[in-house]
């Protein structure tokens, strides 16, 4: 063996001898169990970051470690085409080179981001491979192919055809910079510092009340106001009149209980095609829908001379308008809000009336929730579940639809003859089903990528090799961010039940964030970024993957710097050196030795064996439980403070004698190790395969196969 341990010598070399041999790819076995995870696919539109380096540590423990038990076990590995995200990162570098979107046709741009997806895609799965993932690339999705979008269509078809999907012209979440609706769960809620107008409504008499609000710039497309019925002091206004002080045109107030008396003046304007609540209280009053803001963020003819303004004028030039006429009572310029805005470009969403395609969940939320009441879906930690419940519970109708060019586009038909709407699985009708038109057009809109995405369990072992599904699925545990518990955990439940009328996966193990030494959110902005990569290059795979797994349980944020990983880089040197100690001494051993009493090198003998029964019953109890910085630790403290600091050191007058027990207590502590740090503990069982001196030991092909050790 070398006297040092160099990653950039053997890593890729190790990487190539697995897949090479066909390890990462699973056969279907009816005598073994199988064990299935379907890794999370990486947005397909960026480099890994260091969150994408936590799922491979985490997942590539599991995998490894029930490969080495004898499951059958399938990591399948795939990447996502990402909707939105991918079409504003690719739009972010479009402004780049000055250019918009606007620049292309569709079918030009979707072939641009197509082209630069590939080109990431294959990026990405190269590091995926340097971080030493065992996936079966044989079985490698996208979320693109044609295969997986057949599925998607399919489910789509039977949600329409079972009466769970429908187009209509409700109020949504839209990004007017992004061009596209959003569900509410891809709204991100900020507070922000808004001033708080009072604004004065007189009546017929000259008397006014005056109503709080922090949209002035609607207020010519108010309809009615409104008080909360209950309330002793307001609620004899309801039923009178007032004038709108911009459009002078009389406004009857209502009562709803939806109103807050302790908001503002317990007086709210009511835009029912603007704000959610008056949208409903629209609906339950059947009140009159005035569009003020159109999908560009501007102004509608309705505003007359405001038409055309961006909100931001136009809120300007309202406030003038209304400070002139003595309209505005006072402003509250300290007032703070919470304000929705995009999950990606972080501008103000507008809610607005808009015909989109919407998925009705309740059916689908009453088994989501039941598969995890029932336990026939199990949350690692407890405190995710009660999330999951919380989600489903204030769950709206899901809007499937994106104005967006990147995305599985719907495969829905309209015909300009007689307006007939026709869904198929995909394929294009050759004729309306009405009126037997061939003038057909198809829907521009794509679906949401979580729609697609929220599949990906079922959908992908549904296109793999023949008998996967039968086999592998429900896959056996679903880990992910706990970032997007609501937006992928919950739709792959929900889709999968519906689609397969079993669960997607046995069990959710959620991970934490990755966070600089000092516990702040890792970003660009922030200048704190640590590229997992860079530091794979740098320290070796091996010390990266152990830096994030220690330290604190999976589902809990962690805090990485260069320092823990640089301490993992330091135990891969004390293993191989331990392992060149070893076997240096079973080819040239000693001329002389101190000979020893019997007694003691029995006792020495025997309790290194006892605390290796130890450790490997501790370690298997805590990788079933999940607890992977747990048995880390249990490992490193046995090879590093037991095997090496105490029991090397007792035997060095000894070697021959206690040769059998050293490279038994090696061999077993590669085994237990290599889950973690797969690379160096490979590395050392492909060497001493190959040496002299320890006949009976490291004889299995490799270790990544070698069977898990069990307590003697």
């Amino acid at each position: 063996m070398d006297k040092t341990y160099d990653p950039k010598l053997h890593e890729e070399k190790i990487y190539t001898l697995w897949e090479k041999g066909g390890y990462f790819t699973p056969k279907i076995d009816k005598n073994k169990k199988p064990f299935t995870i379907i890794m999370p696919p990486p947005n397909a539109n960026d480099p890994l970051h260091i969150g994408h380096a936590r799922f491979v540590a985490v997942e590539d423990v599991l995998i490894r470690y029930h490969r080495m038990k004898g499951d059958s076990t399938l990591w399948l590995p795939g990447a996502d085409h990402a909707g939105i995200e991918t079409q504003f990162v690719f739009e972010k570098r479009l402004k780049e080179d000055g250019k918009s979107r606007f620049d292309f046709d569709q079918n030009t741009l979707y072939q641009m981001i197509w082209k630069y997806v590939q080109e990431n895609k294959k990026t990405m799965e190269g590091q995926l491979r340097i971080l030493g993932a065992s996936c079966d690339w044989t079985r490698g999705k996208f979320t693109l192919d044609p295969d997986i979008v057949k599925i998607v269509y399919k489910t789509f078809k039977k949600l329409y055809d079972n009466g769970l999907v429908y187009k209509g012209n409700k109020l949504v979440n839209y990004c007017t910079y992004c061009g596209t609706a959003y569900s509410e769960l891809e709204v991100d809620r900020v507070e922000k510092n808004i001033p708080l107008y009072y604004v004065k409504y007189s009546n017929a008499d000259g008397e006014f009340i005056t109503v709080a609000t922090t949209r002035p710039e609607t207020i010519f497309a108010d309809t009615h106001l409104a008080v909360n019925p209950k309330d002793k002091k307001r609620g004899k206004l309801i039923g009178t009149k007032v004038l709108n002080p911009l459009t002078n045109e009389e406004m009857e107030i209502i009562g709803d209980e939806f109103v807050d008396p302790e908001f503002g003046t317990g007086i709210v304007k009511l835009t029912p095609a603007h704000d959610f609540n008056d949208f409903e209280a629209a609906q339950k009053h059947d009140l009159p829908f005035i569009v003020a803001i159109n999908q560009d963020g501007k102004i509608t003819t309705i505003g007359k001379k405001y038409a055309g303004l961006t909100v931001k004028k136009a809120r300007e030039e309202v406030v003038k308008d209304l400070q002139e006429k003595g309209s505005i009572e006072k402003i509250d310029e300290n007032y703070k809000t919470v304000v929705g805005v995009c999950y990606r470009c972080k501008n103000t969403i507008e809610p607005m009336l808009s015909t989109q395609w919407f998925l009705k969940v309740e059916p689908l939320v009453k088994t989501a929730r039941e598969a995890v009441i029932s336990g026939k879906i199990k949350f690692a930690a407890q405190r995710f579940e009660k999330t999951y419940l919380h989600w489903l519970d204030i769950l709206r109708d899901w809007n499937i639809s994106r104005q967006i060019v990147w995305g599985i586009r719907m495969p829905v038909w309209y015909c300009s003859a007689c307006s007939q709407t026709i869904v198929t699985d995909g394929e294009k009708p050759e004729f309306c089903s009405n009126c037997q038109s061939a003038d057909l057009e198809q829907e521009s809109y794509t679906f949401d990528t979580w729609f697609s995405s929220g599949q990906w369990p079922f959908a992908t072992l549904q296109t793999t090799q023949p008998g996967d599904f039968e086999y592998f699925y429900p896959t056996s545990v679903m880990e992910t961010a706990y970032d997007i518990l609501p937006f992928w955990v919950m739709r792959m439940i929900m889709l999968g039940l519906y689609a397969t009328g079993e669960v997607p996966f046995k069990e959710v193990l959620i991970h934490g964030l990755v966070r600089d030494k000092q516990g702040q959110k890792i970003s660009k902005s922030k200048g704190n970024v640590i590229d997992p990569i860079v530091m794979a290059e740098k320290y070796g795979s091996d010390a990266l993957r152990m830096g994030i797994v220690w330290g604190a349980l999976v589902e809990n944020d962690i805090s990485l710097s260069e320092d823990n990983i640089r301490a993992q880089r330091n135990f891969a040197n004390k293993i191989w050196n331990v392992a060149r100690y070893i076997t240096t001494q079973s080819i040239e051993p000693r001329a002389k030795s101190i000979e020893k009493s019997k007694d003691t090198s029995k006792q020495d003998d025997a309790w290194i064996k006892e605390e290796l029964g130890k450790t490997i019953e501790r370690t298997t109890v805590l990788l079933e439980d999940y607890r992977l910085n747990e048995a880390a630790e249990e490992i490193y403290d046995f090879v590093w403070h037991k095997l090496a600091d105490v029991y090397l050191e007792k035997t060095k007058d000894r070697q021959s004698e206690a040769q059998p027990t050293l490279l038994f207590a090696l061999q077993e502590s590669l085994k237990l190790l290599h889950p973690f740090m797969p690379f160096v503990t490979e590395t050392i069982w492909q060497t001493l395969k190959e040496t002299k001196g320890v006949e009976g030991f490291f004889e299995e092909e490799a270790l990544i196969v070698a069977k898990w050790p069990e307590v003697v």
